[in-house]
């Protein structure tokens, strides 16, 4: 299995995201990662990992950087030697199953849209999925970012594509699908919602829809699948972010007061427990969120990403491509959208 690594993409690349590729190897026997940036730099980070099998880190060299300020598709055009670019071509020719970085998602997603052979049959536009977590387990929110003009079409498909991700990457067993909305009542929402809703209730997986779901019913994890347009799920994921860190920066803060009263044996249990909760709640455990509608597979990790959730996301990756998800999206993508009238998808 071959997959292209954007070593240049992430708030302090190279050096974690080489450490990361270089721990996957290590764990993964049957996995080559290639290391597509600056060479000179990633060859430095190289000779400090040790004794590694060189020939399952191959180098692609790239002499531009597109960085987080700057405009995706303005720095893709003037920056035609960009370490993201070179990776999807990597993919585009058949080179490598997967690509993952932690750069400009902004750049990963127009770079994609820019060769619409990459798109699987039916898909129009690729929706980034986010894994949450929930009292019931993770679940997928889809879409996170990658299209703002979304149509219902979209919509359905990324339920269908959140749905067979997280059956076959995530082990859930028949996970049911929600849509997002400002309320659980069929009449609620916007033309989009409504068109969206009826297009589930009418289709090959009316069984897995359990139609709309409000913001303080996504972590019940009754649905494990929460459908959503990129504008709305970017400002959830972000806030999510947000809210977590200021929750476990106040328990931080309460533990240390509590601690030194507790004795020794009872502050390292509690602090081990504090340390799994705060793990469920990490995207490091799952590395990033997965492009979903393309010809191979592709992990965004967040900008700050370190060598472990690179790791994981190169796990994650090489899972998708393994198990054919992509195939499994076409298939059942095209099933269910011939069943749709013409006009039914607009909204």
């Amino acid at each position: 299995m071959r997959i292209a690594l954007d070593a240049m993409g992430g708030d302090h690349a190279p050096g974690p995201i080489v450490t990361g590729a270089v721990d996957a190897v290590r764990e993964l026997p049957d996995l080559t990662v290639v290391l597509v940036g600056d060479q000179e730099r990633i060859e430095a980070e190289l000779a400090q990992a040790g004794e590694i099998d060189r020939d399952r880190l191959p180098i692609v060299h790239a002499s531009q950087v597109i960085g987080m300020e700057e405009k995706p598709v303005v720095a893709l055009r003037s920056k035609r030697d960009n370490s993201i670019s070179k990776c999807w071509g990597l993919m585009a020719a058949g080179e490598v199953s997967a690509v993952v970085s932690a750069g400009h998602t902004g750049a990963m997603v127009a770079s994609s849209l820019m060769n619409a052979k990459m798109f699987l049959p039916g898909v129009r536009r690729p929706g980034i999925a986010a894994i949450f977590p929930s009292h019931r387990g993770p679940i997928v929110i889809i879409d996170v970012g990658a299209n703002m003009n979304a149509k219902a079409e979209d919509l359905y498909s990324y339920g269908i594509m959140g749905s067979i991700y997280a059956e076959n990457v995530l082990g859930i067993e028949e996970p049911k699908i929600g849509l997002l909305n400002v309320g659980s009542e069929e009449d609620k929402g916007n033309d989009l919602t409504k068109t969206t809703r009826a297009l589930f209730q009418n289709g090959p997986h009316a069984d897995r829809f359990i139609g709309n779901v409000e913001g303080r019913d996504i972590y019940e994890g009754h649905a494990r699948v929460i459908v959503c347009e990129g504008f709305v799920g970017n400002v959830l994921l972000k806030a999510g972010e947000g809210a977590v860190e200021f929750l476990f920066a106040a328990l931080k803060q309460e533990l240390g007061k509590l601690l030194p009263e507790l004795g020794p044996e009872a502050g390292h249990k509690l602090a081990g427990s504090f340390k799994a909760l705060k793990t469920r709640f990490e995207y490091q455990e799952f590395g990033g969120g997965p492009l979903l509608g393309l010809r191979g597979a592709c992990i965004i990790c967040h900008g700050s990403s370190g060598a472990r959730a690179i790791k994981n996301a190169l796990r994650v990756a090489r899972t998708m491509a393994d198990e054919k998800v992509n195939t499994q999206f076409a298939t059942q993508l095209k099933a269910a959208l011939d069943l749709i009238p013409p006009a039914a998808s607009e909204g």
